[in-house]
């Protein structure tokens, strides 16, 4: 299929109008939806952005406060980082061929390195990481940076061991 020019008329016309690529195709016909796609995108059309318009913008903002508030309340009690026990039972380095199903699998250094090694302490029942190394593992998406206090086991991570 070639691109006559009053078929890129027509779909500069309709991409104006805000018709999806699947309707342009449909309309030009003989073309598929990613070949819409791509013509559009190789004649520079601007990209569609579809904006929700709030009903009032008094409702809006109000909305907005308080979805802040709850998004720093909520950050804090849910995803804290946290140190469960002070006084964790001690590495106990393991090569590879020493692993069990009870060892911690993390491993600690770079696997080229003479010094690299698995963690090695007890892991929690149907996981392969000690405690320490299940908060690494398992994070919320997209919350692995947040700070929080240390005080309190996240719920993601109670969830975790009780279903263990």
């Amino acid at each position: 299929m070639s691109w006559t020019e009053e078929k890129v008329n027509k779909l500069k016309e309709l991409w104006g109008k805000g018709n999806t690529a699947s309707q342009i195709a449909e309309i030009i016909g003989g073309i598929s939806r990613n070949a819409v796609i791509g013509k559009a995108h190789r004649l520079n059309l601007s990209a569609k952005i579809k904006t929700r318009t709030a009903t009032s913008s008094q409702n809006f903002e109000n909305t907005i406060d308080q979805k802040n508030i709850k998004a720093k309340r909520g950050r804090r009690s849910k995803f804290k980082s946290l140190i469960i026990e002070k006084d964790f039972e001690p590495e106990n380095p393991k090569q590879l061929e020493e692993l069990d199903e009870n060892s911690c699998k993390w491993p600690i250094g770079h696997p080229d390195e003479k010094s690299f090694y698995f963690c090695g302490r007890s892991s929690l029942k149907d996981f392969s990481y000690c405690k320490l190394h299940l908060l690494y593992a398992y994070q919320p998406k997209g919350k692995k940076e947040d700070v929080t206090d240390k005080d309190e086991v996240p719920d993601f991570i109670e969830k975790k061991i009780q279903s263990a």
